[in-house]
């Protein structure tokens, strides 16, 4: 199914989200509206912001809010993506030149933290302390998981669950907030929230696996950045922990040293270590794992063409390949 199929019971919604997005990110400083209207114009799939539509949906909420905060939790990913192609000094996203590679590290950060400031007062507008507090934390935990990830780059003995902790705060988190969000503005029960919350983080946990799947076994045509990139960057992903435990000697040897010196002078033998050790298969498996603890999340969910929207969603996460 493609994104606009999935995206069809929310179509509506999501244009007015676009002018909601194209109106706030108004400024009178030149270069912060070039650099936000780039960054945010450049493609993506918009999964996050979708989320809070779906879910509002899902909930019953018959509102406008919910497309104020959808523009929110986008302009936080957006800020997040800004800083994160500075930390990585990356130079591709969705096939296009990174921010910071057409307007340099300085303008992307400052950027970057504009959208974060606009976030919040857009949300102060809402008037919803619930809803600040759900977003404020999710913004927090999102910046512990960038700073694990750092202390993790280079480090070959990462677990595990070492790496899953740094998925569930630095990704998951804010597809957890969003899917939160709509069951708030809908006014549902506390369980009934916690489900969507807990589908949110599954779905997002499912999504970043897949895009470290991705990393080593997509086409650069269809993901929109240039593969092995996490290996460049010393990144200890699944796969590369997977052939650490499970393939030869030989094949663990070669991935710690790729994780401890970075580059990508050995990428064509890991990328052969992790093919014939079965890591992209194994980690496949882990996120339609994490797939199906959504689903299962969303069994108290009255039935709705919105829950219908999020059982295809969680099917997109898994069997994408971009």
């Amino acid at each position: 199914m493609s994104l606009t199929q999935l995206y069809a019971p929310i179509a509506e919604d999501m244009k007015a989200l676009d002018a909601v997005i194209r109106d706030r990110l108004y400024s009178d400083v030149v270069l912060i509206r070039q650099v936000a209207e780039y960054i945010i114009g450049s493609g993506g799939k918009r999964l996050r912001p979708a989320m809070v539509l779906f879910t509002a949906g899902a909930a019953g909420y018959q509102g406008s809010y919910h497309r104020e905060l959808a523009a929110v939790v986008e302009f936080i990913h957006t800020a997040t993506l800004l800083h994160d192609d500075v930390v990585d000094e990356s130079e591709l996203r969705r096939g296009n030149k990174t921010a910071n590679a057409l307007f340099g590290n300085a303008a992307s950060v400052l950027v970057g933290d504009f959208l974060y400031s606009r976030a919040f007062q857009m949300m102060v507008g809402t008037d919803n302390m619930k809803v600040m507090r759900v977003l404020a934390d999710a913004t927090n935990v999102i910046a512990e998981g960038e700073v694990l990830q750092l202390l993790n780059c280079h480090n070959a003995d990462v677990e595990i669950e070492d790496y899953l902790r740094v998925i569930r705060y630095k990704t998951a988190k804010l597809f957890e907030a969003a899917a939160r969000l709509g069951g708030i503005l809908g006014g549902v029960s506390q369980e009934l929230e916690d489900s969507l919350a807990a589908f949110g983080m599954h779905i997002g946990t499912a999504f970043q696996l897949i895009d470290d799947v991705l990393d080593y076994s997509g086409e650069e045509a269809d993901t929109g950045k240039h593969i092995g990139d996490d290996l460049a960057e010393g990144k200890p992903t699944l796969p590369l922990i997977h052939v650490m435990q499970h393939g030869t000697p030989e094949q663990a040897a070669c991935v710690r040293k790729a994780i401890e010196n970075g580059g990508r002078d050995d990428f064509a033998v890991v990328l052969s270590a992790i093919r014939e050790s079965g890591a992209i298969e194994a980690t496949r498996k882990v996120a339609e794992e994490e797939a199906q603890l959504a689903l299962n999340a969303l069994n108290q969910l009255p039935s709705s063409i919105f829950k219908e929207s999020l059982i295809q969603l969680s099917s997109f996460a898994v069997a994408r390949k971009y």
